[in-house]
């Protein structure tokens, strides 16, 4: 597959003879025509948003492009949220999803009215203490153990990773936070990173769709949403297939 880049050799030269080297150049226009086909593509979900990982690109200028194009901030750190809060994306535009959480960290999302994904079981408490309210809607990290190996070779062996609750885990940390006046909750998990394949998503999709119907069932409480995490896989080897985005 022939892959034409976006800048040609003469404007590259000519753009490092002005700008000392080295720089990242980075195409605005493919960015926001990425972030359309994404939005395009989910169109039929009303309740769709795309959180782009701060940690893939930390560049405030990135996250405005992306923000005008209607994207949110997944953040894991405090300086993450504070890049988001520095270019005005506050609230529920946020998701944060942290492990090992400093209560600084959990204490500005909670500033912030993030959407806050709690990690493992032991977040429940770390989110009481730091909340002087608790916020109405909170995320629980999902690990269901085994492999989800689909065309990646990163981060898919969640039996190895001490990310994320088993299910039974999440029906208490559930049962205990709406003891606490949470009232809808959301879940998440991320099975892999940088799938490559079509079918990561409707797979990851139909595990978390289904869960969400045993947790509901299993706590009488009402799940909001399911966060698809871990970002469409990048072809950087011309000899690689670029995902479809439409099939996803």
């Amino acid at each position: 597959m022939k892959k034409t880049p976006f800048v040609t050799l003469e404007q590259a030269q000519t753009i490092a003879a002005q700008i000392p080297t080295p720089f990242h150049l980075y195409d605005e226009a493919g960015i926001r025509k990425n972030a359309r086909e994404v939005k395009e593509a989910f169109a039929w979900n009303p309740g769709f948003k795309e959180y782009f990982a701060v940690k893939a690109t930390p560049n405030p200028y990135i996250l405005q492009i992306l923000h005008e194009e209607g994207c949110g901030c997944d953040c894991a750190t405090y300086t993450e949220l504070l890049l988001a809060e520095a270019v005005g994306i506050t609230g529920h535009e946020i998701m944060f999803s942290s492990n090992v959480t400093p209560e600084q960290d959990m204490h500005k999302a909670v500033e912030l009215g993030a959407y806050i994904n709690l990690d493992d079981a032991t977040h429940v408490d770390l989110l009481a203490r730091t909340a002087e309210k608790m916020p109405e809607t909170v995320c629980l990290r999902y690990n269901p153990g085994g492999s989800f190996s689909l065309g990646n070779t990163i981060m898919d062996m969640p039996r190895d990773a001490k990310y994320g609750m088993t299910e039974d885990q999440m029906a208490g940390a559930i049962l205990r936070l709406a003891k606490m006046g949470v009232q809808h909750f959301g879940i998440h998990a991320l099975l892999a990173s940088n799938a490559v394949s079509n079918e990561y998503y409707p797979e990851l999709a139909s595990n978390l769709f289904r869960l969400a119907v045993r947790l509901r069932n299993a706590t009488g409480c009402h799940i909001a949403f399911v966060n698809l995490s871990g970002g469409v896989g990048v072809d950087y080897r011309p000899e690689q297939p670029k995902c479809d985005i439409r099939t996803i």
